[in-house]
């Protein structure tokens, strides 16, 4: 993984940037600061360093202009407010220092990817891009609550790290910048994430040219008129919901929620790990009785805000389903309900197309992965899906250390459905809470051996299934993010930390529920 620096790198174009008496590895900056590896200069001519903090011993990026000048001054001044807003979302910011002939900045170091780097091996499902919508939403937020604007979002300021924390940096705003413009750059990001293509090329991102350069992004799709596509129109498998959303976002016709309601909302959307009922494959989204499904709002004067019309489906659609469940009987286990499929006949054509069958499916099979152990935790996977609760597969208890008492990096449990199906969620229920896991899909099956283990492990781990959880404070974890367009046979339940139990720690996996057709 490499280190984003703050914005995007530089231009072929970009002036080159002065060297003579430029900072060299090794040297310490401040008394503190030691230069490690310069990664690379950004858009605005700033170089990146990565550093570490020698008297904290923790890594930190350095963003270092040279010369200084007023460019240099405004760097500082928009470090010094940013370091002002402390949030999850946001990249730290630890020092500003001016030294006349140089200016520096020392923030949070991000071992990652930034968004533009992951949307180019392909666009991300509906479920991932709500969760980095919501995320970047609320960094927002807590910068607005401040009076403050961000001015400066777009893919690359957009960090995801390797544990799944995604975090905005590189707050640089001008006149122009409002909170307004911040919320509408939030519908650029969903858009891109959607369908891996900018939508704001009349606005490119600062210091590259929209379409050349290897700051560049791809233009979204336009018609004649350069309006834009939907997301739904470039590729399959977009709700509804968020396609609208994405839009009324981008539209200047439409007046754009503040940036506190529209992270509320997309919290929603990025449903709660229990909230099954609400998964990536469910109807939370507006249909209509033409193939072109468009919003049943059309008729009284185009699109409208997708905020609260998608909350009050949702209602319904607990309310409709709870029903389901009593008139089906209760406590005789999950009900099977069926969903209609849309209709592709023609009109005066009675043919009833067939019921898609949704429900739990059937795990044939299962196995203990575990590539760095001695194998004797390999026993009893079969009881992860017999239907016993009480009674499941555990680890050993470890001693000393969360992660496995730093004896390996993770270990899990692969399931095989028998055959290629039509995933809409999992769910693992624990025995016990904080527990750290993530869920991988898979094509291969390997021999059950410590070599055969690290292979299919390594293949796994290229497709991961929804966000991953970080000490879960349930103890259930439901995972989401399946590709409607995809099937799937194999999936490997991987858990990377343990929740302390018996003086030490140690997890049980009491039963997988894999809900799909």
């Amino acid at each position: 993984m490499t280190q984003v620096g703050e914005g995007q790198e530089a231009e072929e174009s970009a002036p080159q940037v002065m060297t003579f008496g430029a900072p060299t590895a090794g040297e310490i900056l401040a008394e503190r600061y030691e230069l490690v590896e310069h990664i690379n200069n950004d858009s605005a001519g700033r170089l990146v360093w990565r550093g570490v903090d020698v008297i904290l011993r923790r890594p930190v990026a350095v963003v270092l202009r040279y010369p200084g000048g007023d460019s240099a001054t405004e760097m500082l001044q928009g470090a010094v407010a940013a370091s002002r807003v402390i949030h999850p979302n946001l990249v730290g910011v630890y020092d500003a220092i001016d030294e006349a002939e140089r200016a520096y900045v020392v923030r949070e170091w991000v071992d990652g990817q930034s968004l533009r780097e992951l949307v180019a091996d392909g666009p991300m499902d509906p479920v991932r891009a709500t969760a980095i919508g919501n995320a970047v939403a609320s960094a927002l937020a807590a910068v607005h609550a401040t009076g403050m604007v961000h001015g400066n979002v777009h893919p690359g300021t957009v960090m995801i790290s390797d544990d799944g924390r995604v975090v905005l940096a590189d707050a640089r705003t001008d006149g122009a910048d409002s909170q307004q413009s911040d919320v509408r750059a939030i519908g650029g990001i969903l858009y891109f994430a959607l369908t891996g293509h900018w939508p704001h090329a009349e606005a490119p991102l600062r210091g590259a040219t929209a379409g050349h350069g290897r700051a560049a992004i791809p233009d979204a799709v336009r018609d004649e008129a350069g309006a834009i596509a939907a997301p739904r129109q470039v590729r399959a498998g977009v709700p509804a919901y968020l396609d609208d959303l994405t839009m009324d976002l981008l539209d200047a016709e439409i007046e754009p929620p503040s940036s506190d309601v529209l992270a509320a909302e997309l919290a929603r959307l990025d449903v709660p790990a229990d909230e099954h009922f609400l998964d990536n494959g469910g109807p939370l989204r507006f249909t209509a009785d033409t193939g072109e499904e468009p919003s049943p709002l059309a008729a009284a004067g185009g699109r409208k805000v997708a905020i609260g019309i998608a909350g009050l489906l949702a209602v319904a659609l607990v309310g409709l389903l709870i029903g389901i469940t009593t008139l089906g009987g209760g406590d005789d286990g999950p009900q099977t309900n069926p969903v209609a499929a849309p209709s592709s006949s023609a009109p005066g054509d009675d043919t009833t197309p067939a019921a898609v069958t949704a429900g739990p499916l059937k795990i044939s099979a299962a196995r203990i992965i575990d590539p760095e152990g001695d194998r004797t935790e390999v026993r009893n996977a079969d009881r992860v899906f017999d239907g016993n609760e009480d009674e499941g597969w555990e680890t050993q208890t470890y001693r000393g250390r969360a992660n496995f008492g730093n004896l390996k990096k993770g270990m899990g449990v692969w399931i095989d459905l028998g055959g290629e199906h039509t995933v809409r969620s999992v769910q693992v229920l624990l025995s016990a809470r904080g527990a750290s896991a993530q869920l991988y899909a898979g094509t291969t099956d390997r021999p059950s051996s410590s070599s055969g283990d690290a292979q299919l492990f390594a293949d796994y781990k290229k497709t991961a299934i929804g966000q991953p959880f970080e000490e879960h404070e349930g103890t259930k974890m439901t995972f989401n993010g399946f590709n409607a367009d995809q099937k799937y046979r194999y999936l490997l339940f991987w858990i990377t930390e343990l929740p302390p139990s018996d003086g030490g720690y140690k997890l049980g996996v009491q039963e997988i529920t894999v809900q799909g057709s």
